[in-house]
């Protein structure tokens, strides 16, 4: 997308514009997440799995945008995107 822009051969006398308009391909889930169960005061480990490398992550539960802290890690290396939830209990469902 940063590529779209003006262009120009300039060869003294004359000149040729053209302008380039790149259209970002669509990030899609390569692997979505599962369903999981897990033992109250436990770790869960949600993975999911990104058609784009470094693609923005928004973790939710329900409607609730979460935020990293104690109870939550967000992870993200490459196309893969983890959430871990520390001490689970029965609300975290």
């Amino acid at each position: 997308k940063s590529d779209s822009d003006t262009y120009s051969c300039d060869i003294g006398d004359a000149q040729s514009r053209a302008k380039l308009t790149v259209q970002e391909t669509p990030i899609l889930f390569k692997q979505e997440l599962q369903n999981e169960e897990a033992k109250e005061g436990k770790q869960v480990r949600l993975t999911c799995e990104l058609s784009k490398p470094g693609a923005p992550v928004k973790w939710m539960k329900g409607d609730t945008v979460l935020y990293a802290s104690e109870k939550y890690e967000f992870k993200q290396q490459g196309t893969v995107a983890e959430l871990i939830i520390r001490d689970v209990k029965s609300v975290d469902a």
